[in-house]
């Protein structure tokens, strides 16, 4: 797999509205102007129907959990509610850069983003949620018809308009924000989060690490243990990532997966190939908690599994109590 340098140094939608080791290193991109076919820029959705109606008309009953893609380039730091994410996925796009897919089962925060544009990978990402509620700005026009065939329920400014706000003081595109309370009365709980991972007790074994880096094209991401937070203090491009109110972003736990990453039918509007994560299958990963670094395999027969992580002789690598960060690596 890629390596990991260490450095030292259901609720309901509300009624009426319209709804020193080695580890792993890694490619994440990006494009702030979002995913196109033929350089439009980010298409908006349209109107469509509610998420109430459609989940009403599917007779859903499930809680969905919320996933919300959130803009990561620079211009758009600091992110605002990316702290109380129960998990955030690191996922590779166009042009070096990364961006992140956050999802929300046991809090809800009163705003998040910047909200941008979805991609073809996050169809597979989120087949594991059952039908989740995916909130995205924007994806390229071939794309849509993809969007609306996927089990989940799409929450846009197109859709739901009354669910967003813009942020008079960032230039767009990096302005755009949900308030979670316009869409969900209540989080849908930790039932809901149906990611494959177990909570429990560390494995035996691993090695001692104070910090380490998962490097992408355009972009890295350097987890550094603190004592005092019992979690890893998260650094975006060698500065420290932090909420708006300028504390620090931490996670409990790291996982790391090696995973394909390939080409997809689909380009930016500069004409870069919209990269394809694999989530389904197998491979290797590497598992960051409590200070020490696990070796890892991880596996996701099927799109609507959760991935599993198990040590080299077959027993479970669970992940520590709060946050997990998923960064989706190819060493290729």
């Amino acid at each position: 797999m890629a390596t990991v340098g260490t450095e030292r140094g259901a609720p309901r939608r509300r009624g009426g509205r319209r709804a020193g080791v080695l580890l792993a290193a890694l490619l994440a991109a990006g494009l702030a102007a979002g995913c196109t076919s033929g350089g439009s820029g980010d298409d908006g959705r349209g109107a469509r129907e509610s998420p109430a109606a459609t989940r009403d008309a599917d007779g859903a009953g499930a809680p969905p959990v919320l996933a919300v893609k959130i803009d990561n380039a620079p211009a758009a730091r600091p992110p605002t509610g990316l702290d109380e994410a129960d998990v955030v996925y690191v996922e590779q796009v166009e042009g070096g850069l990364s961006r992140l897919m956050a999802v929300y089962a046991t809090r809800l925060p009163e705003s998040v983003g910047p909200v941008r544009s979805a991609r073809e990978s996050d169809l597979e990402l989120l087949r594991q949620f059952g039908r989740p509620l995916f909130v995205f700005s924007g994806a390229q026009g071939k794309l849509l018809p993809l969007i609306d065939r996927a089990p989940l329920t799409p929450v846009t400014p197109e859709s739901d308009a009354g669910a967003f706000t813009r942020d008079s003081a960032r230039a767009a595109p990096h302005n755009l924000y949900l308030r979670p309370d316009r869409v969900l009365e209540d989080p849908p709980g930790e039932a809901a989060l149906t990611t494959g991972f177990r909570r429990g007790p560390a494995p035996a074994g691993g090695t001692p690490e104070d910090e380490a880096t998962v490097r992408f094209p355009a972009a890295r991401f350097t987890f550094t243990w603190s004592d005092a937070d019992r979690g890893w203090q998260v650094s975006m491009d060698g500065s420290p990532a932090t909420t708006r109110d300028g504390d620090r972003l931490t996670a409990a736990t790291v996982v790391v997966q090696d995973v394909t990453v390939r080409r997809s039918g689909f380009r930016d509007s500069l004409g870069n190939n919209t990269p394809y994560t694999e989530t389904v299958g197998s491979g290797k990963a590497t598992v960051l908690r409590d200070g020490r670094a696990y070796p890892a395999s991880w596996s996701r027969p099927a799109a609507a599994d959760g991935t599993s992580l198990t040590s080299p002789d077959g027993g479970p690598v669970n992940v520590a109590p709060g946050p997990v960060w998923v960064l989706l690596a190819s060493g290729r």
